[in-house]
């Protein structure tokens, strides 16, 4: 069910690679050409995910909904998925946000009700 969740988002155009991952960086499945990197892509992810919701905590702004990253060679979005899960996509420098943030959102629904 969760390879579907990562494939679906996939299809609509604009994301290069995707996974799912623990809270602590655990991968739990990945839609990645390489698995060694999609090891490494979801540990730095939930640390940065954690950072920026300790930041925001401490300054009492309230857990942020999600984080990104845009450099010239594409955007990184993590994003939780409930207490156990984060999901995290890569997408296509020139991709727009909009559609992609709406449908992350519901795939991280999704991925709550699973895990």
């Amino acid at each position: 069910m969760l390879n579907k969740i990562l494939s679906d988002l996939k299809q609509m155009g604009g994301i290069n690679a995707s996974s799912i991952a623990s809270r602590d960086g655990l991968l739990v499945v990945s839609d990645m050409d390489s698995t060694s990197h999609a090891e490494t892509f979801a540990a730095m992810s939930a640390t940065m995910l954690g950072a920026a919701e300790n930041a925001t905590t401490e300054l009492g702004k309230g857990i942020p909904d999600r984080v990104i990253v845009e450099s010239d060679h594409g955007k990184l979005v993590a994003m939780g998925a409930g207490p156990k899960a984060l999901l995290v996509i890569l997408t296509e420098p020139d991709a727009g946000l909009g559609l992609i943030l709406v449908e992350v959102e519901k795939a991280t629904e999704k991925i709550k009700k699973i895990l």
